[in-house]
């Protein structure tokens, strides 16, 4: 999927348009017991629980891909009668209406997610008439004919609200406030199947995790049986261990802020071409990314054995992931400075009395822990001429 195809989807979980069929809960506690299991017909909510259970589900679709969603494709034996993929079609055709499916599924979760206190588990069906498009690129809601059910999860921890005091209107006093055990906003969940090209794709499942460091591989073994996909720092960390690796001793200071500039102009590029699909860079993309950086013949030639070594399975990786387009940072192990990407080339590196040493073009306006400070010398005095 890509952001446009989250986009209509997510339009999807507003009360009016009634997408939403079914929703079904498992609350589990700091000790992963099973303290309560409902399910209920969405339109019989009230209408403040419909906008609440709105907002979860859409938050469960929320971020950036390759940092909090990913596009996760089911292997071969997943899609086999005992597979996940299979487990997973059941539990949708049958419109989350099985008890023992939906039992399963819970186990499934709580053996495999890890958190330490209480959760909710949150599962919904909705279908949704995707419509037809005309030759003009305008929608005909009157001319759908594809059927997009699909089925959305959604992982919410459950945590006390904060002790304080409150007015009570009845007593017309204050008083200590009633906690009380708040759901709050998704922390990870997935949608299955996803929506491909406008149609679905059952071969495929988006997941979502709302920190990009914390997949939880084993979850996403259990549940999905999908590849672990590469984290945002993971991809960050191979790209920049690949420079090193490539470039040697030749990895130096102007050559690596060219490559940067060169990635950061082609993520605008992309970036106004307004192409759904983010930016990725295959291994050939990389190699002449740093051509284009001005990485010399010799290191490049030992390239293609580095991506492999580094990269694994890993076909390609994103641009996002590994660029910065709001600072460019320089650290030594005492002193870090952080420079606007677009002015990079004001710094440099210089050899003085024999150390490596870092040089800035400074203006005359510089700060100081908030002090502005003079950048030109003090006039000399009278008296210190004579």
């Amino acid at each position: 999927m890509n952001k446009k195809e989250i986009a209509e989807i997510r339009k999807q979980f507003k009360p009016e348009n009634a997408a939403i069929n079914n929703i079904c809960g498992c609350y589990v506690d700091g000790e992963k017991e099973k303290k309560l299991m409902f399910r209920q017909a969405f339109l019989s909510l009230s209408e403040e629980e419909v906008f609440k259970y709105c907002d979860i589900f859409r938050r469960t679709l929320s971020g950036t891909f390759g940092k909090n969603l990913w596009n996760m494709e089911f292997p071969m034996e997943q899609e086999r009668p005992e597979g996940t993929q299979a487990f997973l079609l059941k539990l949708r055709d049958d419109a989350l209406a099985d008890e023992g499916l939906l039992e399963e599924f819970y186990d499934k979760v709580i053996t495999s997610y890890v958190y330490p206190e209480n959760y909710l588990i949150l599962l919904m069906d909705a279908t949704y008439d995707i419509p037809g498009k005309s030759s003009d690129n305008l929608e005909m809601f009157d001319a759908s004919d594809n059927v997009y059910h699909f089925i959305l999860c959604s992982i919410c921890p459950v945590n006390l609200s904060k002790s304080g005091l409150c007015y009570n209107p009845v007593s017309n006093a204050i008083e200590e406030r009633v906690r009380d055990w708040v759901v709050e906003v998704p922390v990870k969940g997935f949608l299955f199947p996803a929506m491909t090209d406008r149609d679905t794709d059952i071969h495929s499942a988006v997941y979502f995790s709302k920190k990009p460091e914390e997949l939880q591989e084993e979850l996403i073994e259990v549940v999905l049986g999908c590849p672990l996909p590469m984290s945002a720092a993971g991809q960050r960390e191979t790209f920049n261990t690949l420079l090193a690796d490539t470039l040697g001793d030749r990895c130096g200071y102007e050559v690596v802020k060219n490559i940067h500039e060169e990635l950061n102009e082609m993520l605008d590029e992309h970036n106004l071409s307004e192409e759904p699909d983010p930016l990725t860079l295959q291994k050939q993309d990389i190699r002449r990314l740093m051509e284009r950086g001005g990485a010399p013949e010799e290191s490049l030639q030992s390239f293609e054995d580095a991506f492999d070594a580094i990269s694994g399975e890993q076909p390609a990786l994103l641009a996002s992931n590994i660029a910065n387009q709001k600072k460019f940072s320089i650290q030594t192990a005492d002193v870090s400075v952080t420079v606007n990407p677009e002015r990079a080339d004001l710094v440099e590196t210089r050899l003085i009395d024999g150390k490596q040493c870092l040089l800035i073009t400074v203006d005359d306006h510089i700060e100081v822990n908030g002090v502005n400070v003079r950048t030109l010398p003090w006039p000399k005095s009278e008296e210190s001429e004579e």
